[in-house]
Order: C-alpha cells, then structure tokens, then sequence
C-alpha cells in the first residue's frame, strides 16, 4: 500500500468517526480491499449518506451498507476519471522482447515407445546435470555402486522416483536410474525426513543420500533436490510494468463479462483512481498464460454451463476484446488445456484455424506452452499450469488455495510437469522441454483459477487468476477461485500489484 493510498483510507474512516459512525472489522476490510480500485473516500461519503437516511438510528456502519453502496457506486459513474487526460507513459517505451525458450517450432513428436524411452532419458540425463552442479552432489554414484556398496557404507545416489509405498512404519520408494533400479527405505521415527518424502514427486530426478542396508536397501537419511540458487534477480532499469493474466474461458456462462470490461476500459485509462491510472500508464506488457476460450467438451457436464457452444465463435466473442487493447501494448499469449490446441505438453502455439480472430484482431506475440521470454532483461518463465492438478493432488498439505506453494514445489523439482501418467497428458518428444534449465525471474502460471503470489529463492512466483466464476465441476472440487483480479509486476523492481476489477 501506497502512502497516499493509506492516507485516502485512514481519510475515510475520520470521515465515518465525524459523522458518529463507527466502522466494523469486516466493513474497514473491505474498505481496504477495494481502494484499489475505488477511492475510499468518496465511498464512505456515500455510505454515511446512507447510514444518515436509515429510518432507524445507526451506530455502526456494517459491511452491508456498503455493498449496498457499492453496487450502486460501481455502475458507469466509477469511470469517473475518463475525462481528464491520460498519458501513457508506456507509449514513450520501446519494446523489448527476447523469445528465449519457444517449443512450438521445434515440436516433432511421432508417439511411439520409443519415442518416451527417448523423453525419460533426455529428462534424466538434463536433470542430472543440474543435480550435479550443486556441491553436495558431484560424489553421488550410480545406482549399481551403490548397491555394491559395503552394508554400512554412507553414499549418495541419483534417481528417477518411480513408486512410493507407505506402511505404518516406513515409506518405501523406488529409483532408477539408466541401467538399475533400488529400493529406498524412510523410516517414520525421522520426521523431518518423512516430511521431505511426501513432498517428493513420482518421476521427479533426486539425489538420495543413505545408508546401505541389507539385502540391496538403501536407508535413507536425506534428499537433495535439483533445486533453485539462491540469487538476486534481473531487474529493468526503468519501471515498466507488466499485466499477468490468464483463464478468461470465453464462451462460458460464468465469464465475467463486465469485470473483464473494466480491465479493458482500465488498460485505457478510462476506469478508476488516480493511482490505478497511473499504474495503467505503465502498462507495455500483457501476457495471458491460456484458456483464453471455454472449449467443448473439455470437463463434465460442461455443455450446461456454456454459452457460446462453438469454438470458433468463442474465439470470436474475445477478438472483441483483444482489438480493444492499447496499440502500444505488447500482447504474448501461449495456450491452456481449454483452448484450441494439442493437450499433450508441450503445447504448440493456438491454432489459426480455431483462434483466427485473436490473430486478426491486432498484432500478438502467440507462443507455446511453456515459454521463456525476455522483458527488457527480465526473464518470464510462462507456464498455463496443468500439471498444479496433480502436485497437488499428490502432496500432503497442499490446496487449490495456495497455488504457488505447488508451483515453489515445481521450481525445486527443476521440471513443470514431473507425474506421468495423470491428469497432465505429456508427448514424447525427443528433448524434453519442460525441465527449467534457466533460473526465471518471474514465473507466471493460471489453470487453477487462484491470485496468488511468492517470492522463492530470488524468483517471483505468480498464479494469475481467471475471469470466470465458479463452475460446477470446481464446486464438486472443492475449488473456489478468485475471479477478477489482475497481478500487476513492476519490471524495476518485480513488485506485485494485485488489482481488484470484481464486484463485491
């Protein structure tokens, strides 16, 4: 929070405190919540107005009234800044962006056997190396050392985690690497050892240092991930800002139509506060990580909940849109498992017999997924998230609700997509390109429908949101997101601004 944000807001609750009102938590909460986009002051005008003409005396101003005043207050009047003059600043800034790391050109995938023996060696081989460079890790063996090891000696091995098996005493995995495979033993009396091996993915490369046991066991007594350094990241050397987003499923009954309105009105400088037209000014960046469409076909019972059943024609309804943006904004889009393209990762970029109207509608920059790009130095590792179902499906402790704790869980693993054989289809292609072999300044994910942001290790982890409200399918999930907001990044300093667009 801006100084003068905090000024405006401490402003309003005087304001209520004058008028002798007094303000409860969990109106003062959303007082907060929404200065963002609202200015707090003249929303508690209102709401004392209100609190004033109430037949019966008040003493409290309660978060009822004002979503009452809300609701009124964020009609066409909000856009109350349109007419003064908007400068945008990014209009003065040359773009710079560098594709780094693009898969859609290079996607030559034939689906044989072979052609997985060939991905599962190329990931081992890449994650290995990784592994190798950490100094804990340049004695680790082979598996067939280790398992001619003397019983009692003390090693480190590399392997892909292939099986995990609990019993009341013990979690008993099994690695292999090309040539071998061993079974390891976590015994439950050492918790924090226990702790690290539910946080283990299946076909995650590790390095295992244990003890050998009898009959060909290895004990273990700690793993080692491929892990990130820990480092001070690139910045820009002027505050440009970049606008993540993701998961607009166009097409669907809960697209937010008019939420997403205001973002395309904000992002000309047409809706909100001072301050949040400042930070519009700065804008030179969007970026959607996928399902920009709803799909057909693409989850149970989606038929019901689809307005528009036509794929094309989804597409069609966003171009409406994507031709609203700002010229000076460059526009990167890569595709989600809703949109028109090959599920299996890595994804190609959207399909021009599908998405034609998104390529029609203005100038953008369409990649596959996952991408690594260069924002004036800055690296953006673009991923949709997919693959976030099954992390955290498989680890204890972790929620739909916090998403970048998978995604941190993603980084140590130094691979997007480790399960095999899930809900996250993967191709066998010939070189595996979802290991993160560059450190990413920001990460930038969607897919599970939940704004949420961390910094891990120097890098910016930010999951996107969606603009569509709660589907049936995610109510039987158990997953509620948080639709309408908009994580805004500060290139010069990777400062997340979240913006609120949704109604209360």
């Amino acid at each position: 929070m801006t100084s003068s944000e905090d000024e405006r807001l401490r402003k309003a609750v005087l304001l209520a405190v004058a008028a002798g009102f007094q303000l409860d938590k969990e109106a003062f909460d959303l007082l907060s919540s929404l200065q963002q986009t609202l200015d707090p002051v003249e929303l508690m005008e209102r709401a004392i107005k209100y609190a004033k003409d109430a037949p019966k005396g008040l003493l409290f101003i309660e978060r009822g009234l004002l979503e009452r005043v809300v609701k009124e207050y964020a009609q066409p009047s909000i856009i109350r800044e349109s007419k003064r003059v908007f400068r945008a600043h990014a209009r003065d800034v040359s773009p710079n962006v560098e594709v780094i790391e693009d898969p859609a050109s290079k996607i030559r995938t034939t689906g044989s056997v072979d052609g997985y023996v060939k991905y599962f060696r190329n990931r081992f081989d890449k994650l290995q190396r990784i592994l190798k460079q950490r100094i804990e890790v340049r004695d680790a063996v082979t598996v067939i050392e280790a398992l001619r090891a003397p019983i009692g000696a003390k090693l480190k091995v590399l392997g892909m985690l292939t099986e995990k098996k609990e019993t009341k005493r013990s979690i008993l995995l099994k690695v292999e690497d090309l040539h071998a495979d061993a079974l390891v033993l976590v015994l439950r009396n050492a918790k924090e050892l226990v702790e690290k091996a539910y946080a283990l993915l299946l076909d995650q490369v590790v390095c295992i240092s244990a003890i050998k046991g009898k009959n060909d066991l290895l004990i273990a007594d700690d793993f080692i991930w491929p892990e990130l350094p820990q480092r001070s990241p690139r910045t820009a050397s002027e505050a440009v800002y970049v606008a993540l987003t993701s998961d607009l499923h166009v097409g669907s009954r809960m697209f937010m139509r008019e939420e997403f309105e205001r973002f395309i009105l904000w992002l000309n400088g047409e809706y909100g506060s001072p301050w949040m037209r400042e930070v519009a000014s700065r804008v030179k960046y969007l970026i959607i990580a996928g399902d920009i469409a709803d799909g057909v076909g693409v989850y149970p019972k989606q038929m019901k909940e689809l307005e528009v059943r036509d794929a094309y024609e989804q597409y069609e309804m966003a171009s409406k849109f994507f031709e609203r943006i700002p010229d000076y904004i460059e526009v990167i889009v890569v595709p989600g498992n809703h949109d028109a393209c090959r599920k299996a990762l890595p994804q190609p970029a959207l399909l021009k017999d599908y998405a034609e109207p998104i390529y029609e509608a203005r100038s953008i920059l369409s990649l596959g997924n996952p991408c690594s790009i260069g924002l004036h130095g800055v690296e953006f590792l673009v991923y949709h998230g997919r693959s976030l179902d099954d992390v955290i499906a498989s680890v204890p402790g972790l929620g739909f609700d916090s998403p970048e704790k998978a995604m941190r869980l993603l980084l140590r693993c130094r691979h997007l997509a480790p399960i095999y054989g899930r809900k996250t289809p993967i191709a066998p292609e010939p070189y595996d390109f979802l290991i993160v072999e560059r450190v990413p300044d920001v990460f930038h994910a969607g897919h599970v429908h939940v704004m949420k942001h961390e910094v891990y290790r120097g890098t910016t982890i930010v999951n996107s949101g969606t603009w569509q409200r709660q589907t049936a399918y995610q109510r039987e999930m158990g997953l509620i997101p948080t639709p309408g907001v908009i994580p805004i990044v500060n290139l010069q300093t990777l400062e997340v601004m979240p913006l609120y667009f949704q109604s209360p």
